[in-house]
């Protein structure tokens, strides 16, 4: 018994956690990231909060004791450098897509033209303030020039997560980041007739950028969590996603 009590005292001062500030829009693919990473490090507690970028870095910035930041866009774990809140520079784990979603099915193939119809009259799009897909929204509806004609539409959501959850149950279509759509729950959902990939060249690359927190300066296996974006299989997992990875 008092050998089991050891051994067991022995496993805990081994065993850590991590602790994951992540974006949204990554909520669909973490699960399969975390399930990789303990297939190699198995004793090793992941942790996730879940929230828009700019949430999550005001949360930081307040102290918030998160070990690694995976942004929506590289803008604000730069910002976290250079406040020296982030230990490791900011690095492009993904480029993130942008969808116009529909539960209803339509023809998609006018793509954000569509969003003038006069049968559209909600629009789900996430906070261009502090949400970075939201803001490429706002960019490619402004190269369309059609902001303006639409955006009294608008029903603007915290992050690009509730943008979804509004576009399955409050909007007539939602401008959602295409890694929902490959979600277990949501490949019911299929292209054309339910969404639709935003050209690209309409708006800004979405850089999504990884950096070590000065919370994780003692902390190896959040390290390795670093080092594990990186990997093959990580990639692998993002791109089964819908991300493109550098």
């Amino acid at each position: 018994m008092k050998l089991f009590a050891l051994l067991f005292f022995v496993v805990s001062l081994q065993a850590s956690t991590i602790h994951l500030a992540i974006a949204a829009n990554v909520s669909y693919a973490i699960q399969d990231l975390k399930k990789e990473f303990l297939k190699q490090y198995p004793e090793v507690k992941v942790e996730v909060t879940l929230g828009g970028s700019g949430h999550l870095s005001a949360q930081i910035l307040r102290g918030a004791p998160y070990d690694l930041f995976l942004s929506a866009n590289m803008k604000y774990p730069q910002f976290l450098y250079e406040k020296s809140l982030a230990i490791s520079k900011p690095k492009v784990y993904a480029n993130g897509l942008l969808a116009l979603f529909s539960v209803k099915k339509r023809d998609l193939s006018k793509s954000l033209t569509l969003l003038k119809q006069k049968d559209i009259k909600k629009i789900a799009i996430a906070n261009p303030k502090t949400a970075p897909y939201g803001a490429a929204a706002v960019e490619a509806l402004k190269n369309l020039h059609i902001y303006k004609d639409i955006k009294s539409k608008f029903i603007y959501a915290h992050s690009i997560a509730q943008t979804l959850s509004y576009s399955l149950k409050a909007a007539d279509v939602g401008i959602v980041a295409i890694s929902a759509l490959y979600s277990d729950k949501l490949r019911k959902f299929q292209t054309p007739q339910h969404f639709m990939q935003i050209d690209q060249k309409l708006y800004t690359p979405i850089k999504q950028g990884v950096v070590l927190l000065k919370h994780a300066k003692n902390n190896d296996d959040a390290k390795y969590f670093l080092s594990f974006l990186e990997s093959k299989k990580a990639k692998q997992i993002f791109k089964e996603y819908g991300y493109i990875v550098p």
